[in-house]
């Protein structure tokens, strides 16, 4: 310790600024994307948490540690076991009937229907208490009805534990294409003759890749044709391919050729390791990406250009309605 005078009262005094303890670490912040007419909000940092909410399609994608922002959705699409994606799921269900709202989904791959119960059962003899609460396991392929026309499914992905991929879709009727033109009285005709006149599009809304290596489920033409694609960008630098290959997770390299691919209006890029600084993540992406593909990429957990873009989609809509 060293001494020194007080500049107030002139008297000798001690330093003690060496014994002050440190302040903890901050706790990291929701990231936050308005993407018309879609919210995309959450963390989602590698091996700490992953839970990544559309709010507007009444789903989160894993839970992570059960962010607080997670218990509006009435479903959980989750991924993957492992604890950073999965962690705060008996949270997510107690917190939802403690606050009164309907019993939450799980929707999973089939082979974690089963430990989830078991996980769940466990909580009963903690707590002493059985919370409700619903698991949906889906095959590959397989969908479910989140909301009015609004459909999830799921889609298998390579990672190293049993893993899923989402796309939301929407189901909408159009008019047959050899009907186009016709008279409505023809139409009422053929209706009611029970003849079809329409038949069913998907139009996909939003995909989640989880955690994967690249794979044939990044050929889908639901995948590449989901208006937003949130997908995982654990490795950045290009020493790091090789610890990518290893946790069969995505590269920065595989982002840019699926780049080439998507035809994504927005792509999300989540899950950086928790190595990489975010200025680093965002100066490693502005060397890396053509101009073509610069105004389509985002970093979910880059507060600082996130809020600076949302700042400019306030001022523009407040200068639209003025106008």
């Amino acid at each position: 310790m060293t001494r020194y005078t007080c500049l107030f009262c002139g008297t000798d005094r001690l330093d003690l600024t060496d014994m002050i303890p440190t302040p903890p670490p901050r706790v990291p912040q929701c990231g936050f994307l308005y993407l018309p007419p879609y919210r995309v909000q959450g963390i989602s940092i590698a091996g700490e948490e992953s839970a990544v909410q559309v709010p507007e399609l009444n789903v989160c994608f894993d839970i992570g540690r059960s962010p607080r922002l997670a218990l509006a959705s009435s479903y959980i699409a989750l991924s993957h076991g492992h604890m950073d994606h999965s962690g705060g799921l008996p949270y997510y269900f107690s917190q939802r009937y403690f606050q009164g709202m309907d019993v939450g989904s799980v929707v999973c791959h089939r082979d974690l229907e089963t430990p989830i119960h078991n996980i769940m059962r466990a909580w009963v003899q903690l707590e002493a208490q059985r919370t409700p609460y619903k698991v949906i396991a889906l095959m590959p392929d397989e969908q479910i009805e989140i909301k009015n026309n609004i459909f999830l499914r799921a889609f298998e992905t390579v990672h190293t534990v049993p893993s899923l991929g989402f796309v939301v879709l929407e189901r909408r009727s159009k008019l047959r294409p050899e009907l186009a033109g016709l008279p409505q009285e023809k139409l009422l005709e053929l209706k009611s003759k029970d003849e079809p006149i329409t038949h069913t599009i998907e139009i996909p809304l939003v995909c989640y890749s989880g955690d994967t290596a690249m794979g044939p489920h990044f050929d889908r033409d639901d995948v590449l044709d989901a208006a937003i694609l949130i997908c995982e960008c654990t490795f950045l630098e290009p020493g790091h391919r090789g610890r990518a290959s290893v946790g069969r997770h995505l590269h920065l390299d595989d982002v840019l050729e699926l780049l080439d691919r998507t035809r994504a209006k927005a792509v999300v890029l989540t899950h950086i390791s928790r190595r990489t600084h975010i200025a680093s993540a965002r100066d490693q992406l502005r060397k890396s990406l053509p101009a073509r593909h610069r105004d389509r990429v985002f970093l979910l957990m880059d507060g600082r250009e996130n809020r600076a873009r949302y700042e400019n989609q306030q001022c523009e809509a407040t200068a639209s309605e003025s106008g």
